[in-house]
């Protein structure tokens, strides 16, 4: 065992040599290769060489203020772009409470789940995965994700570019691909944090029974082979189905703020790597029940306040469409959290804590691809449904096929996600939305808004749904069965009753 720990380790150390090696490589190419400029709502006429503001007249100074006021284009004021402190602050605070969600959000949720013995086991999950993508994301992920040098067809509809590896190019200039008034390294840093939480999320359903060497190497290669490709296709500015603001999207589908890519990649992911994984020792023989639900409230809470970042701060901006969502999240939330413990009350005779704090979750989950683009009655619907549809998976389905999906990760995410994606094709209104409105928007140009006014946005959610599950899925199990063949999946029988606090990391959550 130690053997294979030690192949992580220096694997790990390998990638980190190569990424210096890299940025290297990648400053030369940056000092020769400018990179390309584009922008979502570029001006049809020439516009005029931008100037300072402080060199501008004043009627174009005042316009450029009204452009940041109102979230729109300054292009046409003359003046060259900056980022508008009161945009960047929404997202820097959006920033901190997405990350918030993992540390100490998720940690809590699912270390409270846990038995005590597996506490610290979910707590260094959850602070590995931050360290290990922010490296990733540094070093090729962005550009991946948001770069455009590969063109606006073929590879670029699945991956981005090359041209801000090591954050080459990602400073506090806008990169009007996805903004106008927001600093580039701050929108790199907000979708930083969603590259966190989504792989954080997997391993709720392998919980007491996976190593951390595993975890580690797993999240490496399931970030190249199912993340990076799948938030280029619906986030890109050239991606396959980025139906808001890629004028070429073969699929225009929507997602606001990561039912795809965040809830169902992972929580797909979950149920395959559960299976392959196997049962823990035990499982449906001997009780395991959660070790403190007090602290499981507690990463509930900090995942409902946080998710505020999360849903609102996607809208890129301190606007209408962000007060929409931010509106939307806590209404689908609350009707979540009401209905899956009335549910209980029906079936099973009382409301517990812990179904206030599942349906919580999926209340977020469901509203996640929908906050900006539904109103305050699309949003209760989707809270009744989130309330519903997932319990029934994480209780019945699971009950009947007896996989161990040990915190119900597939249940709330993978299912409440899919439920998202298909109720925002259903319950979009474009009178919230403006992007979805605008005769000149992308929409107009790739059938996004057509498939709206004729009620067909479904077809194309389905679509994006089906390309998630199948990416997932397939990727999945390449990954799972990789691992399992060079370093192994699970500890041994031994260890894993003991405990993966003292087998993994040597050290107890409680000493009393």
């Amino acid at each position: 065992m130690m053997k294979k720990t030690t192949s992580v380790i220096r694997l790990l150390a390998a990638v980190a040599s190569l990424a210096m090696l890299g940025a290297v490589t990648s400053s030369l190419h940056a000092q020769s290769t400018p990179a390309p400029a584009a922008s979502p709502a570029a001006s049809a006429t020439p516009a005029p060489t931008p100037m300072p503001f402080a060199n501008a007249t004043m009627s174009n100074q005042i316009a450029f203020l009204e452009a940041a006021h109102s979230n729109n284009d300054p292009t046409s004021t003359g003046i060259a772009y900056e980022s508008d402190p009161g945009h960047n602050a929404w997202m820097m605070v959006s920033s901190a409470f997405v990350l918030m969600m993992t540390l100490p959000g998720l940690a809590f949720f699912y270390g409270g789940l846990v038995r005590s013995k597996n506490v610290l086991s979910m707590i260094a999950m959850c602070f590995g995965i931050t360290c290990l993508v922010s490296l990733l994301w540094w070093a090729v992920g962005y550009s991946l994700v948001f770069g455009a040098s590969f063109g606006t067809s073929g590879l670029g509809f699945f991956l981005g570019g090359t041209e801000n590896f090591f954050f080459q190019g990602v400073n506090s200039i806008p990169n009007t691909n996805y903004a106008f008034w927001v600093s580039q390294n701050v929108y790199s840093i907000f979708q930083l944090t969603f590259a966190i939480i989504t792989p954080a999320l997997i391993f709720g359903s392998t919980a007491e029974r996976m190593k951390f060497s595993a975890v580690m190497l797993f999240v490496f290669l399931w970030m190249f082979i199912v993340y990076f490709p799948l938030a280029h296709m619906v986030w890109g500015s050239n991606g396959l189905m980025n139906g808001v603001w890629n004028a070429n999207a073969k699929i225009p589908a929507i997602d606001f703020a990561g039912g795809t890519v965040v809830h169902m990649s992972s929580g797909w992911t979950a149920l395959i790597l559960c299976l392959v994984l196997g049962k823990r020792v035990g499982h449906l023989k001997e009780p395991m029940p959660p070790h403190s639900l007090v602290i499981c409230f507690l990463g509930t809470a900090l995942l409902w306040v946080g998710w505020y970042g999360f849903n609102a701060g996607s809208a890129v901006a301190a606007d209408v469409i962000a007060a929409n969502a931010f509106t939307t999240t806590t209404l689908a939330t609350a009707f979540g959290a009401l209905t899956w413990p009335v549910v209980e009350w029906i079936f099973k005779g009382k409301p517990t804590v812990l179904g206030f704090c599942s349906g919580a979750v999926a209340g977020l989950v469901v509203i996640t691809p929908a906050c900006g683009f539904v109103n305050p009655t699309g949003a209760v619907i989707i809270g009744v449904i989130a309330g519903t549809i997932p319990y029934i998976f994480a209780t019945v389905v699971k009950g009947i096929f007896k996989y161990d999906d040990a915190l119900d990760t597939f249940g709330v995410h993978g299912i409440g996600g899919t439920c998202g994606a298909i109720a925002t094709g259903i319950l979009a209104d474009p009178n919230v939305n403006s992007n979805l409105l605008d005769s000149a928007a992308p929409a107009h140009a790739n059938g996004l808004a057509h498939a709206i006014a004729t009620h067909s946005l479904v077809l194309a959610q389905l679509k994006a749904v089906g390309i998630t599950i199948t990416l997932a899925v397939v990727g999945t199990t390449i990954i799972a069965y990789i691992v399992k063949f060079t370093i192994g999946l699970r500890p041994s029988t031994d260890a894993e009753q003991q405990g993966l606090d003292i087998t993994d990391h040597g050290e107890e959550g409680y000493n009393l």
